[in-house]
């Protein structure tokens, strides 16, 4: 692990996102009437939460560090068929938090998978990246 010890202790933020790319079968078993097992979003809401705050036994040599905030958010597209993952994770500590919220917005894409997948096993996670972070030495970063 990189020392830390004489950073500065910072409020940081990071968004990352992940875009989950469905057939109109398994766009339709989002929504729970149509899902037997269950509420897709929440869970994959609870599910990229708990993995923001589980980040650093998943990822060797990334710091535990307090998270003093991680949502999830989603955005559906019909048009697309696209269900848009956006993580947001914020914390007052002396390294970023860029690992969080792309954990976190990873494991919520993979939950939809997981939830959707007896309605198409070919739905797609796609461009999973960091779009926004801020905090640090070098301050304020957007994805162009």
């Amino acid at each position: 692990m990189v020392d830390v010890l004489n950073k500065s202790t910072t409020a940081r933020t990071a968004i990352a996102r992940s875009v989950v790319r469905m057939t109109q079968r398994s766009f339709a078993a989002l929504n729970a009437a149509e899902n037997s097992k269950g509420e897709v979003l929440n869970t994959a809401r609870v599910a990229g939460v708990l993995a923001a705050k589980r980040c650093a036994e998943l990822i060797p040599m990334c710091h535990s560090l307090p998270l003093t905030f991680a949502g999830i958010d989603f955005t559906l597209d019909p048009d697309t068929l696209c269900v848009t993952v956006r993580a947001t994770c914020r914390s007052d500590y002396k390294t970023g938090v860029e690992m969080e919220a792309l954990t976190a917005c990873s494991i919520a894409a993979l939950t939809i998978y997981d939830m959707c997948k007896a309605a198409d096993k070919g739905i797609i996670i796609e461009d999973t990246r960091l779009e926004y972070k801020a905090g640090g030495k070098s301050g304020e970063w957007r994805c162009d």
